[in-house]
């Protein structure tokens, strides 16, 4: 299965899960790693231009085409075994302790999950500390222009 990440071009090799350590998401807590990928090309930029302000599309993003093998054992957590509001734009401590959980039981090397900006579609989570990480493969690196149409007012 491929999937997709969308950074900057400092941190397209990276899949250390070092941002979303420093940061914390909706599905972590800040100081867990975490590497966090989508279904989709499509999905990956709306999951990106959520955070991202009005009037400032990025420049220097790269789109990150990610192979993880199809016999790849992982968690999915189905969209009706979450919490009420678990996509509201403020990360829920609920959301977080599911993937924290699923860092420390490092039972799977990917959790998929519903995404909170199209819930009918999904998101790949990484654990960057799991023991098949050599797994994982970066397959494409190129580069990738948001439409500014995303960012107008």
């Amino acid at each position: 299965m491929i999937v997709y990440r969308l950074s900057r071009e400092k941190y397209a090799r990276d899949l250390s899960g070092e941002g979303a350590r420093k940061a914390g998401g909706r599905w972590n807590s800040r100081g867990i790693p975490l590497v966090y990928t989508s279904q989709s090309i499509s999905l990956c930029a709306l999951e990106v231009a959520v955070h991202l302000p009005l009037g400032m599309a990025p420049k220097d993003y790269h789109l990150v085409s990610i192979l993880i093998p199809d016999e790849t054992p992982m968690l999915e957590i189905p969209f009706m075994k979450l919490p009420l509001n678990w996509n509201v734009s403020l990360h829920s401590l609920t959301t977080q302790a599911i993937g924290d959980d699923f860092i420390d039981q490092a039972e799977h090397l990917v959790m998929k999950v519903p995404s909170a900006v199209v819930i009918q579609e999904y998101n790949y989570l990484i654990n960057p500390a799991h023991a098949d990480i050599k797994q994982v493969q970066i397959t494409e690196i190129i580069p990738f222009r948001f439409d500014d149409r995303l960012f107008s007012k």
